[in-house]
């Protein structure tokens, strides 16, 4: 081995120490084996550099670049075929013949016209036409290589044969696009005369239509809207409506009471506590109507329900008298059940109003009269009893600090089972809390 290519190992005994050799000593007392912990010199065959030895031992790269071999560059990727690279002998002159050209055109326009689906005329198209190892990419690339007077009369050899291929391409191309689109009509199609698949619509609750008809013609005539909570203090739903520590309402039996003992937390059992809440809040006069659910402690039958809805009505101002109840009631009937029918205030009694009346008003169905009895609506009577109504009591004014020297007003209420049912001749209570979408639709309440 050349000296230019030897390397010391200082691991190894059998290799002579050149230090040593070179300082003049003898060569059996040199240190060998790892155990030699001095500073490593220069050796003999690797001089320092800008010593003389090192001038003369590094070759010259341009020398070594002339002289030695190509050699593969070891970069992956780095390695291209030597048609890609353009290698004079990898080109083939040949392939620009007039013979080869036209196999070349023969075997793709044939592969071309066989393809089954665009998938497969794509991968023909990189693979005998546009891809960068297609036959004619590979000729074109031959042209370089013929004589200048050969290259006119090869060009046009091959741009002819491009031409056909691609001609050939295009139309395979429009017969896959047409039997495609032929195909996906049929599959897709879509029967336009079947009826489409529609979601039901919902219906509005009678009793929500109902209340807020009601509303609506209250609004009307200049009535206001008021809510409060579900949850309510016994001063409010009793003490303030005159209803006295030892009356009947508000006894278990009749009050859901709200944990814990103690608290005077309740469920409402009217709605009247929000017309109380209306006249300590807002200025007067005062015109509102007040709809909402109310709770008693009730069991359930066809008449009754410990959950229900109602909608009271509360007027005060200077000068209201039984006259203006009168005919704000009137107006109410004739929106519930029709115009044409009667009306009377029937005396009763009710803690928070004085005087108190009940509302009747004349059965729709029969109108009183025998010849068209018995009726189912008002069992032969020819009245259907509504609602309460009444003059505010002066201790309700005075609870809310309202002066009933000069203010008065009245008050009527109702609930919204009751009327619905009278309205639309329903005969148990509990259609309305079934929760069948078809109870609501049979009303027309569905839009």
């Amino acid at each position: 081995m050349p000296p230019s290519t030897q390397s010391a190992d200082p691991h190894r005994s059998d290799v002579p120490d050149p230090s040593a050799a070179s300082a003049g000593g003898d060569p059996s007392s040199r240190r060998t084996g790892p155990e030699h912990a001095g500073p490593v010199r220069p050796s003999a065959d690797r001089p320092e550099p800008g010593s003389a030895a090192s001038n003369s031992a590094v070759p010259d790269r341009a020398a070594s670049e002339r002289t030695e071999p190509d050699r593969p560059d070891p970069r992956p990727g780095s390695q291209r075929p030597s048609s890609q690279r353009g290698d004079p002998a990898s080109v083939d002159p040949g392939a620009l013949g007039p013979d080869r050209l036209e196999q070349v055109r023969l075997q793709a326009s044939a592969a071309i016209a066989t393809a089954g689906d665009l998938d497969e005329l794509a991968a023909l198209r990189t693979l005998h036409l546009d891809g960068r190892g297609a036959p004619l990419a590979l000729a074109r690339r031959a042209l370089g290589a013929l004589p200048p007077p050969e290259r006119a009369e090869a060009g046009r050899r091959h741009n002819a044969a491009t031409a056909a291929i691609r001609a050939a391409y295009e139309a395979r191309l429009a017969e896959l696009t047409a039997e495609r689109d032929a195909r996906v009509l049929v599959e897709e199609r879509v029967d336009v005369t079947l009826p489409g698949t529609r979601r039901p619509l919902g219906a509005r609750h009678p009793l929500s239509a109902l209340s807020d008809h009601l509303v609506d013609v209250f609004v009307a005539m200049g009535y206001e809207v008021a809510e409060g909570p579900e949850a309510e203090h016994d001063w409010f739903n009793f003490e303030a409506l005159n209803l006295g520590p030892d009356h009947p309402a508000r006894s278990s039996h009749d009050t859901l009471y709200v944990d814990p003992v103690g608290s005077g937390l309740l469920l409402r059992t009217h709605t009247s506590p929000v017309q109380i809440r209306t006249l300590l809040s807002r200025p007067l006069p005062v015109y509102v109507v007040c709809p909402g659910r109310t709770y008693r402690n009730d069991a359930v039958d066809a008449t009754h329900s410990p959950v229900f809805g109602q909608l009271e009505g509360l007027a005060v101002d200077e000068g209201i008298t039984m006259a203006d109840l009168r005919g704000t009631l009137e107006v109410f009937a004739q929106a519930l059940f029709g115009s044409g029918l009667a009306t009377r205030l029937r005396p009763s009694y009710f803690p928070f109003t004085e005087p108190s009346a009940e509302l009747d008003v004349a059965c729709f169905a029969c109108r009183g009269e025998p010849a068209r009895q018995p009726c189912r609506v008002c069992s032969d009577e020819g009245w259907i009893e509504v609602g309460g109504c009444g003059m505010v009591d002066p201790n309700v004014l005075v609870a809310c600090g309202v002066d009933p020297a000069r203010y008065s007003g009245f008050a009527f209420g109702m609930g919204l089972e009751r009327a619905a049912m009278i309205r639309h001749d329903v005969h148990e209570i509990r259609d309305f809390v079934d929760g069948d979408v078809r109870f609501g639709l049979s009303f027309g309440t569905g839009n």
